[in-house]
């Protein structure tokens, strides 16, 4: 044996267990129930029944494992899952086949109360580029079966790629419907750029269904939030679909937060505390490695994932570390002033000193970007990276208003981005995001030749579903040279990547609070190899 996991709490066999199928029955005979009955008998006879209600996932896929992750929850909505404060013993599997008739690798995990129950086992010895089936029991009780996918090898060639991303799924705003099309893209990936929960009270206007607790403040309140948008069947069995790959934006924590500050400007200190209580959710929650386990100051969440010699992609957190709004009047709150007027009238925004991303984060992005092999690189982000104006209706005579809360609000930091792609020759950069409910498409420039040919391009995906609030984002995105745009749908993006070229596909919901909801492809965009930017194809 050897260790996996988080620490000590789970353990890997290097034998294959056979196991035929996946009902009680099945479990309980053969080589499959002696070594489930030998660990922790006594505490798995004692344990209640529906132990899996917030089903199972996978993430972060490497050439030889991937993460896998369950929570034993009987009572989602409880503090404790409805789970005493007894460490259970859970043992997991990942065979060939969803019968389970060829099981390659088998192991025991712990789910521990500190951890909510959760089980994170980074799974390794795995083939690579291949289709892998995975599931836990405990208690007797089998987990629903997960469909999971080994990353190519490192600087292997690689036919093809296809993900799918989304972002803004807040609960109450709609149902699922783009989850179940995204399942029958049939994706090797799925990338979440934020906003995977809402942190709101309960508000029934414009909702389809309602948020089952207060707003979250603490371990318990985001505990509940999560298994409420778990217990989603549709968004369920998107995980147990593909593996995952995910990073946060503020709905996670507090609306329009930053870093120690929250979106009053109130007493850092506690609010330190409440987001190291929706850290510590996150990561229970998530397919995540052992390496972003919340330490009581902060998550390491950015990171890359490489898939072969195809692409990699440097996946960001613009929340954690990034710098003070600029022209903000001390004391105001920062939603106050979400939008300003006059961008030039205020020195400070351009300040280079000033980060979204952190020095720290962003020394390691550079070094990324310099150092990548990849054909295609994909900087998975959580906004829109173009300069987002926008018109209050009610305050015309202010004319163009900037967003402080997204790039358009870190102008210098953004730049550094798009100059480092320039001069490190970064090849066939495209850069992903989520964040305002909306579709769009931009060129990305060189900021020391803004008049001269792209250098890239960006892929906002719409929201899973979260509703626009800006009924002049398509208006003002054009007249600003974002060359496409659409606030009226909810819906993901797709990628497809070959070494030959691809194309981004937006598919907009007919109807968002329906679960069956129809979808239709609303843009497609080309991607060819040295030839950065937008080439829309028609529908």
């Amino acid at each position: 044996m050897h260790s996996v996991g988080v620490g000590p709490e789970s353990t890997e066999e290097s034998a294959a267990v056979p196991i035929s199928g996946i009902s009680r029955r099945s479990v309980l005979a053969g080589a499959g129930a002696a070594a489930l009955l030998s660990i922790g008998a006594r505490g798995s006879a004692r344990l209640p029944q529906r132990l899996f209600t917030l089903g199972v996932a996978s993430g972060d896929p490497a050439p030889d494992g991937v993460v896998l992750w369950t929570r034993l929850a009987p009572e989602p909505l409880a503090a404790d899952g409805g789970m005493t404060a007894a460490a259970v013993p859970v043992r997991w599997e990942v065979a060939e086949d969803a019968r389970f008739a060829h099981v390659v690798r088998s192991g025991n995990a712990v789910a521990r109360a500190e951890l909510g129950h959760s089980v994170h086992v980074e799974v390794t010895g795995l083939r690579s580029a291949r289709p892998y089936f995975y599931r836990f029991i405990t208690g007797g009780e089998a987990s629903p079966v997960g469909r999971t996918r080994t990353a190519p090898a490192a600087g292997a060639q690689v036919d093809r790629l296809r993900i799918c991303f989304g972002s803004c799924q807040k609960y109450e705003a709609g149902h699922y419907a783009a989850y179940r099309h995204m399942v029958a893209d049939d994706p090797d990936l799925i990338l979440f750029l934020g906003d995977y929960i809402y942190e709101g009270a309960p508000n029934p206007k414009d909702a389809v269904r309602l948020h089952q607790n207060p707003e979250p403040l603490d371990l318990a309140g985001y505990r509940a939030r999560y298994a409420t948008y778990k217990l989603d069947p549709l968004l369920q069995a998107a995980h147990h679909a593909a593996p995952w790959a995910l990073t946060w934006d503020d709905h996670e924590v507090d609306n329009d937060y930053g870093s120690a500050r929250d979106e009053n400007n109130g007493d850092p200190a506690a609010f330190l505390l409440r987001r190291a209580a929706a850290y510590q959710a996150y990561y229970e929650h998530q397919p995540l490695r052992g390496v972003s386990r919340p330490n009581g100051r902060g998550m390491q969440l950015y990171r890359t994932l490489d898939w072969g010699s195809l692409a990699q992609f440097q996946i960001l957190d613009d929340r954690q570390y990034r710098g003070l709004p600029a022209c903000q009047p001390v004391g105001l709150a920062a939603s106050h002033l979400k939008y300003r007027s006059l961008i030039d009238a205020c020195p400070e925004l351009g300040d280079p000193g000033r980060t979204m991303l952190g020095a720290p984060q962003e020394r390691w992005l550079m070094d990324r970007l310099g150092k990548t092999g990849a054909q295609w690189n994909i900087l998975a982000q959580q906004t829109l990276m173009h300069q987002q104006a926008r018109i209050d209706s009610a305050h015309p005579e202010r004319g163009n208003q900037y967003s402080a809360d997204s790039w358009s609000g870190f102008p210098a930091a953004r730049d550094r981005i798009f100059r480092r792609w320039a001069e490190a020759g970064t090849r066939n950069p495209l850069a992903l995001g989520g964040d305002i409910h909306a579709f769009a498409a931009a060129d990305i420039r060189d900021p020391a030749r803004p008049d001269g040919p792209p250098i890239a391009a960006e892929f906002v995906g719409g929201s899973i579903s979260s509703l626009s609030n800006d009924g002049n984002f398509k208006r003002m995105a054009q007249a600003d040279g974002i060359g496409f745009a659409e606030e009226a749908v909810r819906g993901y993006g797709r990628v497809d990547l070959t070494p030959r070229g691809g194309g981004v596909v937006f598919r907009g919901l007919a109807d968002s609070r329906l679960e069956n909801s129809s979808i239709a492809d609303i843009a497609r965009f080309s991607l060819q190899p040295g030839q950065p930017g937008l080439h829309a194809e028609a529908i």
